[in-house]
């Protein structure tokens, strides 16, 4: 099922969130060896994670993580404006219809096929939120090889500067663009999302 939470008033079902953060923590610090904090030995979370952030988790019916995004208002700080303005040619997009894409999570207790149908669902209900929301685009950090996958989604990418090597990873700055021929590129694209997988959205807020 795709959820749709934020921190604040309730009720949020918090098992959700303890997975997510939990499953960041497996995959960034883990297995990417990313140097962010870590809540209690267990949990990812910086300060960005407040009640500013909207997620979009997909869970299993007993509350098992499968797939998670956060997105991050730009008229607020964010992470591509306030760490990585360097990779953006004419500044990092800000507006209150623009949102940044951070902590694209795949859970690694996923198999391959599993992974693919839980990406493409996720890609999908971040297109079909932003259609819902107005808004009109997203902007991301990614390092070089994720890009490569971002980019071919089908999705209108634009590239905000040249990638540039950072603290040992050659990451690049983009914009997606998002209107209503979105959901149609990228299925063109072969972006299948899993009825299964997704579920009738849940709002918590």
């Amino acid at each position: 099922m795709l959820q749709v939470l934020q921190f604040g008033a309730g009720p949020i079902p918090d098992g959700v969130l303890r997975a997510m953060f939990a499953a960041r923590k497996a995959v960034f610090v883990d297995l990417l060896k990313w140097d962010v904090p870590v809540l209690d030995g267990a949990y990812e979370l910086d300060q960005f994670d407040d009640e500013h952030a909207t997620y979009l988790v997909l869970a299993g019916s007993d509350g098992r993580h499968l797939g998670s995004a956060r997105l991050l208002r730009t008229d607020r700080p964010h992470i591509l404006g306030s760490f990585y303005s360097e990779l953006c040619e004419d500044g990092a997009p800000r507006g209150k219809n623009i949102r940044e894409i951070t902590r694209f999570c795949l859970d690694r207790s996923l198999k391959a096929a599993e992974r693919r149908q839980v990406r493409d669902t996720l890609v999908t209900a971040l297109a079909e939120h932003a259609l819902g929301e107005g808004i009109a685009a997203y902007s991301a950090v990614a390092e070089i090889g994720w890009l490569q996958q971002i980019l071919a989604f089908g999705w209108r990418c634009v590239p905000l500067g040249l990638p540039r090597k950072i603290d040992g990873a050659l990451l690049a700055a983009l914009r997606i663009d998002i209107d209503a021929d979105t959901p149609a590129r990228l299925r063109a694209a072969g972006i299948a999302p899993s009825p299964a997988i997704a579920g009738d959205a849940r709002v918590a807020a």
